[in-house]
Order: C-alpha cells, then sequence, then structure tokens
C-alpha cells in the first residue's frame, strides 16, 4: 500500500525561501519501522541550521526532528506499538515536516493520553534538551544559582521552570519586556531585558553577590560565549548547546584556566538519549513533570506546515515566544 502525502523539502541551502512543500509517497514501514499520522510538528532552530546548511545534510533535504501523531501501520518485528497508538518523537532521523511517514519504533514514545499533540510537539525536543542541561550535563541542585540565555525561547521557557522547581535561583536574558514578563512567570526571578553581552556579566556579579553563577546555559553562541564566561563562579560550568548568532570563534583552553579553572561542555541531545533505555527515562520523567504542574507548555505559535517558511522567518527574526508547532493539513 502506498499513499500521497507532502513533505517539505529544500533542494539547495538558504533561506526560508528554499523550502518546498511537495507530495511524496509514503509506503508500508519495512522491519522495525511504524507508519505515523503526523497530528503535530515541532519547530526548533536547528531546523534553520539544516536548512542553512550550518549543519550539513545530503541534498535535497529533509527538515524536522520532533512530531506527535498516531501510529497507522505497524512493520514487521515491532513490539510495544500497535495501530492506534499515541506516540511522540524528537530526535529524527529527519523528515517530521510531513503529514506521514515510516520511522523507525525504537525512536518513539508512547504518549500519555492527558498530554495533547501540540503540546507533544512543542514539548518534545526542547523539553528532553531541558532534561540533559539540568539533570545530566549539569545536575542542578537546590541554592545553584543558574544563567539562561534566551530564557522566554521554547527551550528557556521549560528550563526556567524546571531549574526553579530544583531549588536553583534563576538568572535569564531576554530581548523585550514582553518576553521578560513571561520568563518571570515561568520562574525566571531575576531578568535581564535587553542588557548587552559586555553588560551582562557585572549585572550577574550584582545579582550573586559578587561570586557568578554555578553554570551557563547559553544557546546563543557567537555574541554571548565569552560574556557567558564572564558570569561564572569559578570552577563553574559552561554549556554551549546553540548557534543561534553564530558559531563561537575559536580560543586557546587556556583562557578557562584564567577565568576561574572552568568547565566547557558542547552537548547536543541525540548522544544523551543514543540508547533506548536513556530515551525512554528521560521521556518518562519529562512528561511526570508535565503532568504533575511542575512544567507549563507555552504554544504561542501555531503554522499550517505549507507555511513553515513564515514560521522559520519569524524564529530567525526573533519574533517568537516560548514554541511553535507547525500542523499538517
Amino acid at each position: 500500500m502506498t499513499m500521497s502525502e507532502y513533505a517539505v523539502s529544500f533542494h539547495r541551502t538558504g533561506g526560508p525561501e528554499v523550502l518546498q512543500y511537495e507530495a511524496v509517497v509514503v509506503g508500508n514501514p519495512g522491519p522495525g519501522e511504524v507508519r505515523v499520522r503526523h497530528h503535530a510538528i515541532g519547530l526548533n532552530f536547528i531546523d534553520i541550521y539544516y536548512r542553512s546548511g550550518l549543519y550539513a545534510t545530503p541534498l535535497p533535504g529533509a527538515l524536522g526532528l520532533e512530531a506527535a501523531g498516531v501510529v497507522e501501520a505497524v512493520g514487521e518485528g515491532v513490539t510495544g506499538l500497535a495501530v492506534g497508538d499515541r506516540v511522540a518523537y524528537a530526535t529524527g532521523p529527519l523528515g517530521a515536516y510531513s503529514t506521514a511517514r515510516c520511522m523507525p519504533a525504537d525512536r518513539l514514545v508512547p504518549l500519555p493520553p492527558e498530554i495533547g499533540f501540540d503540546t507533544a510537539a512543542a514539548l518534545m525536543l526542547k523539553g528532553l534538551t531541558a532534561h540533559y542541561l539540568l539533570r545530566r550535563t549539569c545536575h542542578v541542585e537546590p541554592g545553584d544559582m543558574v544563567l539562561i540565555h534566551a530564557a522566554a525561547g521554547g527551550v528557556g521557557l521549560i528550563a526556567c521552570q524546571w531549574a526553579r522547581a530544583l531549588g536553583a535561583t534563576v538568572i535569564g536574558t531576554v530581548s523585550t519586556p514582553e518576553k521578560a514578563a513571561l520568563a518571570a512567570a515561568h520562574g525566571c526571578e531575576h531578568v535581564l531585558t535587553g542588557v548587552s553581552p559586555a553588560a551582562q556579566p557585572a549585572r550577574v556579579r550584582d545579582i550573586t553577590g559578587g561570586r557568578g553563577v554555578r553554570v551557563v546555559y547559553d544557546s546563543i553562541g557567537r555574541d554571548t560565549f565569552m560574556a557567558s564566561l564572564d558570569c561564572l563562579a569559578p570552577l563553574g560550568t559552561m554549556v554551549s548547546y546553540g548557534n543561534a548568532s553564530g558559531p563561537v570563534a575559536p580560543f586557546e583552553p587556556a583562557l578557562l584556566a584564567q577565568k576561574g579553572s572552568l568547565f566547557l561542555t558542547r552537548p547536543t541531545l541525540f548522544h544523551y538519549v543514543a540508547q533506548r533505555a536513556d530515551l525512554v527515562a528521560a521521556s518518562d520523567e519529562l512528561f511526570a513533570r508535565v503532568l504533575d504542574g511542575t512544567l507549563r507548555i507555552n504554544v504561542a505559535q501555531r503554522h499550517a506546515l505549507a507555511d513553515c517558511a513564515r514560521a522559520h522567518e519569524a524564529l530567525a527574526g526573533r519574533r517568537t515566544a516560548g514554541s511553535t508547532v507547525l500542523l499538517p493539513a
């Protein structure tokens, strides 16, 4: 059985204008696969990295790592999933920008009935990112002081809430008063609004009594990296997990010693959930925090999948807050 569906692809890298909404054929799932009918698809900054060519992918390229939907067909050898099951995923393979697709079954997790498809599509990649940042890369503990850049973004809003629930004092950076209010409503106790990177270390040290923070979570990259190092207390941890402003320029490792024997890591979600047991455990903890009210997921923008170029423009132009989801026709 084959079905005509639609998917977004790009035949050259570049701006949002390279994205094409095209008819595709989705076949039956192969061994170890299931076919998923998407109900909602997550938009993430990493999608822009692939589209622009910052992250390499073969052309013509597919986009999207995260979606939620319903299992339509099950391939040979698949256990634990059945037709009609509600599922979600966040680690690809690329191709979530589609109405339906075949997926490796071991990359899917069951979606609790209390969590809607829109919420799941906004939650999975960003929530699992917040999980590894706070629970594994630097295990946040009560009394810690943390700095979260882009605190009103999709990852930022989840991370602020979760860090606050873990007992940390959260400092966040945002670009507008509207985003400051949103961050404050989601657990950010000290919001730096429109403060230039050069001025951030002094403000952070005022808040922390001169010491600095234990950890900085920096998804901005080039524009904030050096200032972020200067926000850290001695032996602090710099977590550079994104490049929204561009890749970080090379620097001498000795700089970390000069600034207080700092730790630096450049992590990615995929390594933290490469093993299915880790993916399931992280997803279970994430869903539990949503269901117990610790995390409120802010789906602030919705676009039709066919209008994904407009969604990319808004995200790149910093005209979004919270999460954006794409909805298949």
